[in-house]
């Protein structure tokens, strides 16, 4: 996958984009991350990329030109083009899920107070959001994109499998972890998970993961009872005691 990602600001992003899972699958060549310094393509003699809103109102808004000659610059050939924007759709497991089947992405960084509307109209422009709540830019919410999207190509994780089992994607939260010592401070770490037995420990993992998903995640616990699922008899019956004890919750 190729993303592209213009930005005010590309030293932002060397966390992401050098280091840890993603540095990693950059350096495989999984990802080819492109950054483009919007700044390189004003034609403002101060290298300004912002002017004050039409109508007025506090703050600055990101220009038209140096974003257009951007994209003009790079081609936006086979590319998805997302304007991180808190007015944008939620990006959530189905979204990220469906992104990560694209071959290109090509992500705008907005500042300021946002970006001139023609830059979105004219580019057809689809906004995301990563939440309920205002950043300073779009570089932190497109490095969550990034992540979020880029774990889930084929050879990012060790198992094809891993994220299957993960948060959200399995419809649940995840279950507790526990590693080495067995004991620490007092606190043991559950004998199931000592017990050798692989049947229990898958039950009790899956059981864990309908009570913290009822009790913290209602909404996603009422979402999973309506999947269709193939559970065994023993599933089941932990199913069944689970939702007993979120109905009197």
């Amino acid at each position: 996958m190729r993303i592209d990602i213009l930005t005010l600001f590309p030293q932002m992003f060397s966390p992401v984009t050098e280091h840890s899972i993603i540095g990693r699958a950059v350096a495989n060549n999984i990802i080819d991350i492109r950054l483009v310094d919007i700044r390189d393509y004003t034609l403002d003699k101060h290298n300004r990329t912002d002017d004050t809103p039409y109508g007025g109102g506090a703050g600055m808004v990101m220009s038209a030109e140096p974003v257009f000659r951007a994209l003009e610059a790079m081609g936006v050939e086979g590319g998805r083009l997302i304007y991180m924007s808190p007015k944008g759709k939620l990006l959530d497991g189905e979204l990220v899920e469906e992104l990560s089947k694209e071959d290109r992405l090509i992500l705008l960084c907005g500042h300021y107070e946002g970006v001139d509307q023609r830059i979105i109209d004219y580019w057809q422009m689809e906004e995301v959001s990563v939440g309920d709540y205002i950043l300073t830019g779009g570089e932190l919410p497109a490095m969550v994109l990034i992540d979020a999207v880029g774990r889930l190509l084929p050879g990012v994780l060790g198992s094809s499998e891993s994220h299957k089992e993960e948060s959200i994607y399995s419809g649940l939260l995840e279950y507790p972890h526990y590693t080495k010592p067995r004991e620490f401070r007092g606190m043991q770490v559950p004998e199931v998970l000592v017990s050798g037995n692989h049947n229990l420990i898958h039950l009790w993992k899956y059981e864990q993961a309908l009570l913290l998903t009822c009790k913290r995640r209602p909404d996603l616990f009422q979402a999973y009872l309506k999947r269709e699922k193939a559970l065994s008899k023993e599933e089941k019956a932990v199913l069944e005691r689970v939702v007993k004890i979120y109905d009197t919750l």
